[in-house]
């Protein structure tokens, strides 16, 4: 808990099966509780959370790409849920946990959400901030190809 208050990025890092997931959800069911019995903690609030695999798809699928021939831009997963739960003005917490290996293209591409400025940059010139309730989670094996950049704008929890 102590790291998702100091940081909007964590990284959960352990070999499958050693209870990443779990940890994940009763993190969050143990929040909504707090909240359903009355407590004003601002971190104790209801939890959505959003998972995805990012090397199940492309780097167009999972960011969004402009179409060459049209000049049309098409979001991508990534952008999609981020545009639909910024859009939420609900008091919810809103998760977002890629749940897959690290890739040192797509991480990199999420430099800009975990410093500060917690802020989308698409390619096509769109920037999307994230608000206080956002936290971006990583579920993962090790951090082999993270870079050095990436892993220290992490809190981190090791399994």
């Amino acid at each position: 808990m102590e790291t998702i208050m100091v940081r909007h990025g964590v990284m959960v890092v352990g070999l499958t099966g050693t209870g990443k997931t779990t940890l994940i959800e009763t993190l969050a069911k143990s929040m909504e509780q707090l909240c359903k019995e009355g407590s004003t903690d601002y971190y104790h609030k209801v939890v959505k959370q959003e998972r995805l695999n990012p090397k199940s798809v492309t780097m167009n699928e999972l960011f969004g790409y402009t179409n060459i021939l049209t000049n049309e831009w098409t979001d991508g997963i990534v952008a999609a849920i981020v545009r639909a739960n910024v859009a939420d003005s609900s008091d919810t917490k809103k998760w977002i946990i890629f749940d897959g290996p690290v890739d040192a293209l797509w991480i990199e591409n999420l430099n800009t959400v975990l410093d500060d400025n917690k802020m989308l940059c698409l390619s096509n010139g769109q920037r999307i901030k994230l608000p206080a309730s956002f936290t971006m989670m990583f579920e993962v094996n090790d951090l082999a190809v993270a870079s050095p950049a990436t892993v220290s704008r992490c809190g981190m929890v090791y399994l």
